[in-house]
This record gives structure tokens, sequence and C-alpha cells, in this order.
């Protein structure tokens, strides 16, 4: 089963994705996390990869696909993948509808965390992350055992500065997943919005049975 994740920055994804990934056994695929050890580890794909990032340019979509099919192509994605942070737009969604269709799968599920923009903003202005392991945590929501300490590695916990209320607002709009994008996933039939602004648990919840 594969499965995309949508939702505006904000939304819990990172959060979520964690939370799905363990009961489901599914494997996280994070583009972010995966652009890290592509180029840690100097593959072909992420030498390439840096002279695009080196520039100041976005990745490719091709590089970006061909990187997400190698890694679900490893033993642990044997059960299936989530997808974190891709697609960003309904080029980059056909485009790895395409990639999948090759290989004799599809997108099973695009799962939407739905929030309204005031708790959004709420929301954001509380986030922290760990240094270290990127685990994600709020002082409202979701908080350190011991403040400013990461629960999982005991790295220092920090706040990104345009998580910062005065600068979210503005960003939401730029980041927000595309209308189109919604769309071609609706028109797919494969589509499923979830109310994110519940518990923790019961976003899990819904998200784990609209996977089914």
């Amino acid at each position: 089963m594969f499965i995309v994740l949508l939702g505006p920055p904000g939304a819990g994804k990172g959060t979520q994705a964690q939370r799905i990934a363990a009961a489901s056994q599914l494997l996280h695929v994070s583009t972010g996390d995966m652009f890290r050890e592509n180029v840690k580890n100097e593959t072909g794909l992420g030498k390439l990869a840096k002279t695009y990032m080196d520039r100041g340019d976005l990745v490719p979509d091709e590089v970006t696909i061909s990187m997400l099919l190698e890694r679900i192509g490893r033993p642990d994605a044997a059960a299936g993948a989530m997808f974190d942070g891709f697609p960003r737009n309904v080029v980059q969604a056909r485009a790895l509808d395409d990639a999948l269709a090759a290989r004799g799968s599809r997108i099973d599920r695009a799962l939407l965390i739905a929030v309204a923009d005031a708790e959004l903003v709420a929301r954001l202005g509380g986030r922290w992350i760990c240094r270290n392991c990127g685990a994600l945590y709020h002082e409202r929501n979701d908080p350190p055992k011991q403040a400013g300490t990461c629960d999982r590695c005991g790295g220092d916990l920090y706040q990104r500065d345009d998580d910062l209320p005065a600068v979210v607002s503005a960003r939401l709009e730029k980041q927000k997943p595309p209308e189109a994008l919604i769309e071609h996933y609706r028109a797919s039939g494969v589509l499923r919005e979830i109310d994110g602004e519940r518990s923790l648990d019961a976003v899990t919840a819904s998200l784990l049975e609209a996977i089914g």
C-alpha cells in the first residue's frame, strides 16, 4: 500500500506520520530525510541533488522520484510506504503516478489532515524541534517531559524563526497543498479528509481507519 500524507504546515503531519508508521508497519518516507541520507552517503542521486541544492535551486522532480523509487525498493518497504512532503503539486503527483504504475503499483490513499487557519497559527507558534533527531513537540498539545529537552534522544529543542506567529500566516498561504493537488486525488477516488483539530489520538485513529 502506498499513501500520500497531505496537510498545511502545523497540521501535525510529522507527528502523525511517525504514529501511523509505527502502527501500520508502513515505511515513513520523508523527502527531507531522504535528501539528507543521499547527500550524506554521497550516492549518485545525492551528488546530483547537491549540485542543485548548492545553487539554491529546486531539485528536479525526476531526481526526487528516482530517490523515492530507490527507497521503496528496499526490504523495509515490503509492506508499502507513506510519502510525507511529496508530491507538492499536480505535476509531481502525475509523475509519481506514472513511476509507480510502471512498477505495477499506485497511490492507494491520499490522506488530507484539515485544520482551520486560525488554529494553525496558534499551533505553529508553539512548535519545537529536536536539533539531533528531528522529533517534533508542541508546548500546548504535545510537550516534552522536560522543557527544552527531547524525550527520545536528549537533544536540545529549538523553535524555527518561521514558526513564530508573526510570519506564520503569510507562510501558510504559500505552503498549503494546492487545491488542484487535492482535486487530483479526489478525482482518483483515493482522497480521505481527516479533521485535524481533534486530539492526537483521535486523528491517529481516523487516519488508520482511512487506511483500512
